[in-house]
């Protein structure tokens, strides 16, 4: 029997070989084949200059959001340090998947090395861990605002936002971890993944021994990623509700709505899409429909994401003016 994927995955780690994958062939994987969004060629270079664009608009409106935020002293408060961070983390989101996806449009070997498809896995699997639990930090932050105000720069102190920051990448570094490493321990017989990325479900296609424990550990320990942060979250806004509604001032309530719903929106998009995608049996997967639904939580999500934050956000856009406002007249002299 041939070894399979690298040498140094099968050094650290052993694989347990059911009786019924005995006879299969198994063969080294030095690299995989993305079959990308399409086989239709004649669509290609329109659907590489889509995603540039995207791509584009999205990196520069997020770093315009970092840029308001540091440059903005009337925005210098835990909601807006958590705004810029999710900003920078949408960047980053976004580039562990779309270069590459923009590279294999223009080419017709359409291929990923495999640890260059670990290292995208693992950088996939930290960063959209990472936005689970800055969403919920971000949930608790309008939760303080909101029902503590009074104690708000108090309890949500500088040294509090960090710590929840970094909470949020130690979770999702050891989360991401743990499936990377089950994942591409796993025997390969196939390395043609059915996707436009590397991630967990259509490598598991991929495999020829029972995937069982792989599943499992998507259910438990993404579960405590996903659900679990996506519970914290919810809790978060129930009790925002709760406050809302038994506001006496409509003008007060209605301030407080707005400063939510734009959260409550982006919250809705991500975790909708992502726990639909992961918290589902092997299956009742089909790679194409799971296309469209990882190009929403990828690609559409931190596209939207900034612009749904300064478009019913009015101190972002009061902050914007003013910066713009100062870059005229600093060229004017």
């Amino acid at each position: 029997m041939d070894t399979w994927n690298k040498a140094s995955f099968g050094k650290y780690f052993s694989v347990e070989i059911s009786e019924e994958t005995q006879g299969k062939n198994f063969t080294t994987i030095d690299e995989f084949i993305l079959a990308g969004l399409t086989d239709v060629s004649k669509i290609q270079c329109l659907l590489f200059v889509l995603f540039l664009c995207i791509y584009a608009t999205t990196v520069f409106a997020n770093l315009f959001i970092i840029f308001v935020v540091r440059f903005s002293p009337n925005l210098q408060t835990p909601m807006y340090f958590f705004l810029a961070n999710f900003s920078f983390l949408e960047i980053c989101y976004i580039t562990s998947t779309v270069p590459k996806m923009l590279s294999n449009f223009l080419t017709t070997c359409k291929t990923i090395t495999f640890y260059g498809c670990v290292v995208q896995m693992y950088w996939f699997l930290l960063l959209g861990g990472a936005e689970c639990y800055m969403l919920a930090a971000m949930a608790y932050d309008r939760y303080n605002a909101i029902c503590n105000p009074l104690q708000y720069t108090i309890i949500l102190s500088r040294k509090v936002c960090i710590q929840l920051i970094s909470g949020s990448w130690l979770i999702a570094a050891v989360n991401a971890l743990i499936h990377t490493v089950l994942t591409f321990t796993l025997p390969f017989c196939n390395k043609k993944i059915d996707h436009f990325f590397c991630d967990i479900p259509p490598l598991l296609k991929l495999s020829c021994s029972d995937t069982w424990f792989n599943e499992i550990a998507i259910f438990m320990i993404s579960g405590l990623v996903i659900v679990g942060s996506f519970i914290l979250t919810m809790i978060s806004y129930i009790k925002i509700i709760s406050t809302i509604v038994n506001m006496k001032s409509t003008t007060n309530r209605r301030k407080a709505l707005s400063t939510c719903v734009s959260h409550f929106t982006v919250v809705v998009i991500f975790f909708g899409s992502g726990i639909f995608m992961y918290f589902r049996p092997k299956s009742s997967y089909s790679m194409a429909q799971d296309r469209l639904i990882a190009v929403m939580y990828t690609i559409i999500a931190p596209l939207l994401n900034p612009f749904i934050y300064t478009f019913r956000n009015a101190n972002v856009k009061i902050a914007m003016k003013r910066l713009m406002r100062q870059m005229n007249i600093a060229q004017k002299y």
